[in-house]
C-alpha cells in the first residue's frame, strides 16, 4: 500500500521558520554585541523585532492543536482521548522544558544559581498552554455527545455536528483568551498572589525571585492567551467553508489584523484607566491587541509567499527550521548563551555578530533538514534529501 501522504499547511510551518530565524538575530545580537553596540539603534531595532518569536510559537501551536483535535475527531475518536493526546503532547513539552533548564544549570555549574532550575521560560509555558487547550477541547464537547459515525467508512463523517463542535471550541478559546489578558494587569500588580511560593506565582506573572514581575519571563498571563487564539484561529482554518474558501478567510484575518492595529494605536493615544497601574508595554489590553495585529498580518504574508511566491519551493531552508522548532531551539541556544558559544560574548562589532548569526543560521538549517529527512530511519533517507515525499515513505 501506498503510505498516505501527511497534509500540512505549509504557510503555518513557514511562518513558524520565519519566527526561528528571528528568534536568532534576538539572541545572537543580544547575547554577542560589545557595550558600544548595544547602545545604537540598529540593536534597538534587533530586539523590538525579537518580541515577535514568542507570541507565534504560542499562536501556532494553538493553530496546530486545533488541527490535530479535528483529525482525530475526524476519525471518531472518543473527546475524552482526544483531550489525552493534547495533553499528553503538552506534558511531554514541560517535562523537555524543566529538561531544557536542567541542562542549562548543569554547563553553567558553579556560577548558575539554583534558583535558574525553577525559571518560568516559553517551552514551559508552551506545554503548560497544550495541556490547558486540550482541557478546553474536552470542555467544549462535554455536551455534544459522541461523534456521528459512518457505518460503511466506519468512521466519522463530516456532519453538522462536527462544525458545531469547532464553533464551541472556537468561541471558548477566544473567551479563555480575553479571560487571561483582562485578569493580566491586576495580576502583576494589584493583585499578585503573593500568597503562593514564588517557584509557583512565577508562572503567573514572572515574578521568579524578584520583588515585581520580569518582562522577560514567560508566565501564564499574558502568554498563554495567545495560544488560545491560536486555537480558535485554528479550528476556523480547518473547517470545509475555510478551506473551500481559503484565500478570503486568511485575507481577512490579515484585514482583521489591520483593524486590530489600529484599535490598539488609538487606545494607546487614548488609554482608559481601567486598572490601578496601566503598563503599555508588558501587560495592557492595547498592546496585546496590536501584536495580535501583528500575528494575523504575518499569518496572511506568510500564506501569501507561499502560495504565490513559490508554488514549488523544492528546497525552503525556512520551512526545515519551522518543522524542526524544537530542537533548533535547543541547540542554538547552547552556541549563542552558552559555555560553547562560538563567539565571545558581549565583545563583538555588529559585522562579527552578523557573521557569527549566519553560521548559527546555516547551521541550524542543516540539523533541522537532517533532522526532516531522517526522522529516526538513518542515513539511508540521507540519498533522498531531495525529495522529502520519497524520503518520507522510508
Amino acid at each position: 500500500m501506498k503510505a498516505q501522504p501527511q497534509h500540512r499547511l505549509a504557510y503555518i510551518d513557514w511562518l513558524r521558520g520565519l519566527a526561528c530565524l528571528v528568534m536568532f538575530q534576538t539572541h545572537c545580537y543580544d547575547s554577542w554585541l560589545n557595550p558600544a553596540a548595544r547602545g545604537t539603534a540598529f540593536f534597538w531595532y534587533s530586539q523590538l523585532a525579537g518580541s515577535a518569536p514568542a507570541p507565534l510559537f504560542l499562536f501556532l501551536a494553538g493553530v496546530s492543536s486545533a488541527f490535530v483535535t479535528d483529525r482525530l475527531r475526524q476519525k471518531g475518536i472518543a473527546a475524552s482521548k482526544v483531550a489525552h493526546t493534547t495533553i499528553l503532547r503538552g506534558a511531554e513539552v514541560f517535562g523537555l522544558s524543566l529538561l531544557f533548564r536542567l541542562q542549562e544549570f548543569l554547563l553553567g555549574w558553579p556560577y548558575a544559581p539554583w534558583t535558574d532550575l525553577l525559571r518560568v521560560d516559553i517551552l514551559n509555558i508552551i506545554g503548560l498552554s497544550l495541556i490547558s487547550l486540550g482541557i478546553t477541547c474536552w470542555i467544549a464537547g462535554l455536551t455534544m455527545g459522541p461523534a456521528p459515525v459512518n457505518p460503511v467508512a466506519k468512521e466519522a463523517a463530516e456532519t453538522p455536528w462536527h462544525e458545531r463542535l469547532r464553533q464551541r471550541n472556537a468561541v471558548l478559546a477566544a473567551l479563555f483568551a480575553a479571560v487571561i489578558v483582562v485578569a493580566t494587569p491586576p495580576l502583576w500588580t494589584t493583585h499578585r498572589p503573593r500568597w503562593l511560593p514564588w517557584y509557583l506565582e512565577t508562572y503567573v506573572n514572572g515574578v521568579h525571585t524578584f520583588d515585581s514581575p520580569r518582562p522577560w519571563l514567560f508566565p501564564f498571563f499574558p502568554w498563554a492567551a495567545f495560544a488560545f487564539l491560536g486555537l480558535a484561529m485554528g479550528f476556523l482554518l480547518v473547517s470545509p467553508w475555510a478551506r473551500r474558501r481559503e484565500w478570503p478567510v486568511v485575507a481577512g484575518t490579515g484585514l482583521a489584523g489591520v483593524l486590530l492595529a489600529a484599535l490598539g494605536a488609538f487606545l494607546m493615544k487614548h488609554p482608559m484607566q481601567l486598572f490601578g497601574v496601566y503598563d503599555f508595554w508588558h501587560t495592557s489590553v492595547s498592546f496585546f491587541l496590536m501584536r495580535v495585529a501583528m500575528l494575523l498580518i504575518l499569518l496572511l504574508l506568510a500564506y501569501a509567499w507561499c502560495h504565490w511566491a513559490t508554488q514549488r519551493p523544492g528546497f525552503s531552508p525556512v520551512l526545515e527550521l519551522g518543522r524542526s522548532s524544537l530542537l533548533v531551539y535547543w541547540v542554538h541556544i547552547e552556541f549563542v548563551y552558552g559555555g560553547v558559544s562560538i563567539l565571545k560574548k558581549q565583545a563583538q562589532s555588529i559585522g562579527s555578530a552578523t557573521l557569527g548569526l549566519l553560521i548559527i543560521s546555516i547551521a541550524m538549517v542543516a540539523l533541522a533538514t537532517l533532522r526532516n529527512r531522517t526522522k529516526g530511519r538513518g542515513l539511508r533517507a540521507l540519498v533522498l534529501w531531495r525529495d522529502p515525499a520519497r524520503a518520507g515513505a522510508l
